[in-house]
């Protein structure tokens, strides 16, 4: 089916003739082709959207949900000092961020688990996502097909082999985060680009210029890759508009007053982030394989290259340059934490497909460029149709999409009738990426931790007690140290032996794994 033009007129041959007067169709049936392609397209987001409400009551847990759900629950608890999020520290942690104390605060005021705010989150995070792009797309073109053809190459339109990432949002990347602080970031970003444009357009007062400055500081004090992207979008938009100097002016009280939001915050200390290292292995990934997670969005690169020819300093255009430079320079350079900035780089891509093809004019080249579309979008689609096994589980999927999905986290809820809150475990690492979700500290903590100097020590403590070659006495002594009332470990794992006499065994929990409470250190 081809996409038909915004408007269309009737034709001579569409008019008949009576009594010398014309007699016109009714403007219902001259947008009949328009409004069927709208609503099938638009019945397609909604699809998505109740995928992804389903997905949300079952929050599949992979990656970093443990992390988040540890700092929300250390908020309930203590509001004004949470304190570390993993360890028994009393460490700042960027972790704390304007949208994770809303949910701290929720939690501690509803009594709602940890878990129920979470799916709250997620909500209000994937309704801020939809609406934003839809506003945003609004101010990009009047289509009324870009909102929904922008919503879907934004989820679809990626590349032949599924990519995982906090920040990103393909559509099974977006099931696995939806409940993290990233996909709130990026959904308030795509209504702080919308609002930027009008207010840009309409030569906004002070007030509105300070009012993205405050907005722009939340993004990024929520999730500080996501605030880089939407710093290049922000600055493509003001570069795109042509503002003049009392813009500029305005625009500079509004980045001022975000800088000093961003001073003042009191959870952490956001400046300091600039001088962390460590990032770079982790991200290294970033830069791999390319063609194949990717490959789809050569067809926005294609549209930006339509737009540029139109106008060189047309905003999504400028928005791809930035972002193809900082993801370049990071892979030139080794700092491949700079690779965070690639959604900067598909976002202006995938939108101006979907703008491109919703406002071409009508003909063959345009039903060819809407045919192209369609069918990357169904080949990204079948990509990720894994994702559909978050809601029905592995055994309800068809055996040729089962061999994609991955199975969710476990977790560790069977600990919980013993360990309780601020109780510290002993744990290896996948283990202690999920445990603090639960209210328990562990040793070492489970993610990278910059703000806790001694990090290392507790890495190395942890090794300690699980290697092969340690004394009963080394291991006595790390748990000593730190605390430790209870072990988690499988027999394979090393530690103390299941006979030990420091060690009562209280439960067992999946895949082999023991819970021991620590009776004597």
């Amino acid at each position: 089916m081809s996409i038909a033009a915004e408007g269309t007129g009737g034709t001579d041959e569409a008019r008949g003739r009576s009594g010398g007067k014309r007699l016109q169709r009714p403007l219902a049936a001259v947008r009949t082709p328009h409004g069927a392609v709208g609503a099938a397209l638009w019945a397609v987001v909604a699809l998505l959207v109740v995928l992804m409400l389903l997905v949300i009551v079952r929050l599949p847990w992979v990656g970093d949900l443990g992390m988040h759900a540890a700092t929300v629950e250390r908020l309930r608890h203590r509001l004004l000092d949470p304190g570390n999020p993993l360890v028994d520290e009393n460490t700042p942690s960027p972790y704390y961020s304007p949208w994770m104390l809303f949910l701290g605060v929720v939690a501690r005021v509803t009594g709602l688990s940890v878990w129920v705010v979470l799916r709250i989150g997620a909500l209000i995070s994937l309704t801020l996502l939809v609406t934003g792009v839809w506003r945003y797309v609004r101010t990009l073109s009047p289509h009324r097909l870009a909102p929904p053809l922008a919503l879907l190459s934004l989820v679809f339109l990626w590349g032949t082999q599924v990519f995982n990432w906090s920040g990103f949002i393909g559509l099974n990347s977006l099931a696995l985060t939806v409940a993290y602080p990233s996909v709130f970031a990026l959904g308030l970003t795509f209504h702080f680009w919308a609002l930027l444009a009008r207010t840009l357009k309409s030569e906004g007062g002070w007030v509105a210029f300070l009012g993205l400055g405050a907005l722009w500081a939340v993004v990024l004090l929520s999730h500080q890759f996501t605030g880089v992207v939407a710093t290049l979008g922000a600055l493509a938009t003001v570069v795109g508009a042509r503002a003049g100097l009392r813009t500029w002016l305005r625009l500079g009280a509004g980045l001022v007053l975000g800088a000093v939001i961003l001073a003042l915050w009191p959870y952490y200390d956001f400046f300091a982030l600039f001088g962390v290292g460590g990032l770079e292995e982790i991200h290294r990934p970033l830069y791999d394989q390319l063609f194949p997670r990717f490959c789809l969005v050569l067809l926005g690169v294609v549209a930006l290259g339509v737009r540029a020819r139109r106008d060189r300093l047309d905003p999504l255009v400028l928005f791809f340059a930035l972002g193809v430079l900082l993801f370049g320079l990071g892979g030139l350079t080794g700092h491949y934490s700079w690779g965070r900035a690639l959604p900067a780089v598909l976002i202006p891509a995938q939108l101006a497909a979907a703008v491109e093809v919703a406002g071409a004019a009508r003909g063959a080249l345009r039903n060819v460029a809407a045919g192209v579309l369609a069918a990357a979008l169904a080949v990204g689609a079948w990509t990720q149709i894994q994702t559909v096994g978050y809601v029905t589980g592995r055994s309800a999927l068809p055996e040729v999409v089962a061999e994609k999905y991955r199975d969710p986290w476990v977790g560790y809820h069977w600990i919980t009738p013993w360990v309780r809150y601020g109780d510290v475990v002993m744990a290896k690492t996948n283990p202690a990426r999920q445990i603090p979700a639960y209210g328990a500290y562990t040793v070492a903590p489970g993610y990278p931790d910059f703000f806790l100097p001694d990090e290392a020590r507790r890495d190395a403590a942890v090794r300690t007690y699980f290697a092969a070659g340690s004394s009963r006495a080394e291991r006595l002594d790390v748990l000593r140290k730190y605390g430790v009332r209870w072990v988690v470990q499988r027999r394979s794992d090393g530690g103390l032996p299941a006979g030990d006499g420091a060690l009562r065994k209280v439960a067992s929990g999946p895949r082999g794994q023991v819970l021991y409470e620590v009776v004597a250190r």
